[in-house]
C-alpha cells in the first residue's frame, strides 16, 4: 500500500503525545492529592505545556521544512523519552512544569511535521480530510490508553502516594520506541519545500495567510473548540471525583470512557467527512453538543455515590457525561482539513504551526477559566459556560464556508 509505512509512523508519533499531553488532567488530580495544590495553581500546568506549544509553533512553522520534517520529528521524541525517564524521581511540583514544557516544545514539533506531512500523503480533498479525521480519531485512542494506563498505577487507599509516577517508565519506552522507528524509516519531503523561497520569503508566505478572511475565522473556529474541548477534558478526573464522589482511579478511567468517545466520533468524521459537506458536520456536532450539556449536566446536581461505586453499578449520568464527547470530537479535523486543502502544500507547514498556536492558546485560556469557576462556584457552572464559545463557533464556521482562498502567485 502507498504510503504504508509513514502512515503508520504518523499515526504512532501522534498517539505517544496523547498520552503525555493529555495526561494533564490526571496529573493536576494528583498534584492536588499529593502535594496539595489548590485548582486555580495546578491549572496553569495547561500553560506551562500549551504556550510553549504556541511559542514554538510561531517560531518554526515558515523554516520547519529546512530544519526537515523527519529530523523535527526525531528530536521531539527525544526530548520527551528523556524526560519521562527522568520523572520517576520527580518530588516537587516543578517537576511537572518542566515536564509540560517539554512535551509542549516537543508536540510543536511533531503536529506541525505530521499536518505538514498528510499533504504528502494523500492526493485530493476527501482524502486528506479522510485521513485527518482518522488520524485525530487515533490521536484519541491514545488519550483513551493513557488515562487506562495512569489509573492502573493509582493508590485508591492511599491519596498521597506517588506510585503512579513509574507509569513514566513506560512512557519513556513507548517514545523511544517510536524514535527507533522513524529512524529507520525514509520519508519524501521535497513538496512541502517551497524552492523559490529562503527564509525570509517563508516567513512572508507565514504572514500572507493572515490576508483571507477564510483563515481568519478558522483560527477563531480553532481556538474556540480547543477552548472547549481542553476544559471538558482536564477537568473530567476532577469532576468526578469532587462532584460525583467516585473513587480516584475510576475518575481517570472517565477520562478515558471521554477520549473513546472522542476517537470514535473522529473515527466516524472520516467516513461523514467522505458523504457530506464539512459545515453540516460541524453544524450538527456543535448543536447536539449544546443540547446534550442543558440535558445531562442537571443530572450531576445532589448525586449519591459511595466509595464502593464501580463501572458496573454506577448512575446513568456517569456513564453519560464522558459520552458527549463524540458529538465534540469530529470538528476539529474537519475545520483543520477544509482550511489545509484550501491552501498550496507549500504553505502547509505555516498553517500548520497558525493551527497550533491558536490551538493552544485556547487550550490553556479554556483551562484556566474552568478551573477558576470550578473553584469559585461549581463544576456544573464550570462546563454550561461552554455554550457561549460554542455559539461563537458555529457563527465562525458559518462565516469561514462562505469564504474562498485563491492563493496569490
Amino acid at each position: 500500500m502507498k504510503n504504508f509505512r509513514i502512515n503508520i509512523i504518523l499515526f504512532l508519533n501522534y498517539f505517544v503525545f496523547a498520552i503525555l499531553l493529555n495526561s494533564v488532567g490526571t496529573v493536576i488530580l494528583q498534584m492536588q492529592q499529593n502535594f496539595g495544590i489548590s485548582k486555580s495553581s495546578a491549572s496553569v500546568l495547561e500553560g506551562f505545556k500549551d504556550l510553549p506549544i504556541a511559542i514554538c509553533s510561531f517560531i518554526l512553522a515558515s523554516f520547519l521544512p529546512k530544519i526537515g520534517i523527519k529530523n523535527s520529528m526525531l528530536i521531539a521524541l527525544l526530548l520527551v523519552s528523556c524526560m519521562c525517564f527522568v520523572m520517576p524521581f520527580a518530588n516537587e511540583f516543578w517537576f511537572f512544569k518542566l515536564l509540560f514544557t517539554i512535551v509542549g516544545v516537543s508536540f510543536a514539533l511533531i503536529k506541525i511535521s505530521v499536518f505538514t506531512s498528510i499533504g504528502l500523503v494523500t492526493d485530493t480533498d476527501k482524502e486528506h480530510s479522510s485521513f485527518m479525521g482518522y488520524l485525530e480519531g487515533f490521536f484519541m485512542i491514545g488519550v483513551l490508553m493513557g488515562n487506562v494506563l495512569f489509573s492502573l498505577f493509582i493508590d485508591d487507599h492511599n491519596p498521597k502516594s506517588t506510585e503512579w509516577l513509574n507509569v513514566y517508565w513506560a512512557l519513556g519506552c513507548i517514545s523511544t520506541l517510536s524514535f527507533l522507528f522513524l529512524f529507520f524509516t525514509k520519508l519524501d519531503e521535497h513538496e512541502a519545500k517551497s524552492e523559490k523561497t529562503d527564509l525570509l520569503g517563508d516567513l512572508k508566505n507565514s504572514v500572507s495567510l493572515f490576508s483571507y478572511k477564510k483563515v481568519l475565522f478558522f483560527l477563531l473556529c480553532a481556538f474556540l473548540f480547543v477552548l472547549v474541548e481542553q476544559s471538558f477534558q482536564t477537568w473530567t478526573p476532577t469532576f468526578y471525583k469532587e462532584i460525583l464522589k467516585v473513587p480516584t482511579s475510576m475518575s481517570i478511567q472517565a477520562g478515558a470512557v471521554l477520549a473513546g468517545a472522542f476517537a470514535l466520533g473522529r473515527f466516524l468524521s472520516g467516513f461523514f467527512s467522505k458523504k457530506f459537506s464539512w459545515i453540516y458536520v460541524v453544524s450538527f456536532c456543535v448543536v447536539g453538543f449544546a443540547i446534550s450539556i442543558l440535558l445531562v449536566l442537571p443530572l450531576t446536581h445532589n448525586i449519591n455515590i459511595d466509595t464502593t461505586t464501580t463501572w458496573l453499578n454506577a448512575p446513568l449520568v456517569v456513564y453519560l457525561f464522558p459520552l458527549m464527547g463524540g458529538l465534540l470530537a469530529p470538528i476539529y479535523p474537519s475545520i483543520n482539513s477544509v482550511i489545509l486543502a484550501s491552501i498550496p502544500k507549500y504553505l502547509h507547514s505555516a498553517m500548520s504551526g497558525l493551527i497550533v498556536v491558536f490551538s493552544a492558546i485556547g487550550g490553556t485560556i479554556g483551562s484556566i477559566i474552568t478551573g477558576f469557576v470550578f473553584q469559585e462556584f461549581s463544576g456544573q457552572q464550570a462546563f454550561y459556560l461552554s455554550l457561549i464559545p460554542l455559539s461563537l463557533l458555529i457563527i465562525s464556521a458559518i462565516f469561514m464556508n462562505k469564504l474562498k482562498i485563491n492563493p496569490k502567485k
